[in-house]
């Protein structure tokens, strides 16, 4: 079924006049290719498309980060130019600095913090929660049984039954 299809797409890109243009390729073997807009056999005309032939075929096999960041912002158009191979190799170097430069902050902190008992940062604060938001009587006082009425702002006292018989019995 495999060269029945490729057969088919030859066929479907010569009557579309769908021509891919190659942009580059990544350090993975990933290739990236530019269609620009054109018209079709029915006079529609076809936005452009920028595709991404991976180097390993099965869909099963890819992975994310198979693609590097600068290829799939150029893909997904928020970069206008495809990057350069000297551009990927640069921010790469820069993510690995950035990297060793964590490790040896986050080292320094965690021997700062043995050599001290005292804590970097305050203990969060403890709060006590009372309610919810959605509660009438949130960030006021709870509900008493007695009403209380003070102009506009009327409470209901809260009903409580009385011993498990009926009052009208």
């Amino acid at each position: 079924m495999g060269w029945s299809q490729d057969l088919f797409r030859v066929l479907w890109r010569a009557l579309s006049k769908e021509a891919k243009q190659q942009v580059g390729t990544d350090q993975f073997g990933n290739k990236y290719y530019y269609v620009p807009e054109y018209k079709n056999w029915r006079g529609q005309t076809i936005r452009e498309k920028r595709i991404v032939e991976a180097a390993n075929k099965r869909e099963v096999d890819y992975e994310v980060g198979d693609i590097p960041v600068e290829w799939e912002a150029w893909i997904r158009k928020t970069r206008k130019t495809p990057p350069t191979m000297e551009e990927i190799l640069k921010n790469e170097k820069n993510r690995e600095e950035i990297k060793i430069k964590n490790q040896d902050l986050y080292g320094k902190e965690k021997l700062l913090s043995k050599g001290s008992n005292e804590e970097l940062l305050a203990p969060p604060v403890q709060t006590q929660i009372k309610g919810h938001a959605s509660a009438p009587y949130f960030g006021k006082e709870e509900p008493t049984v007695a009403p209380t009425s003070t102009g506009k702002t009327f409470q209901p006292g809260s009903w409580m039954p009385q011993g498990g018989k009926n009052p009208n019995q």
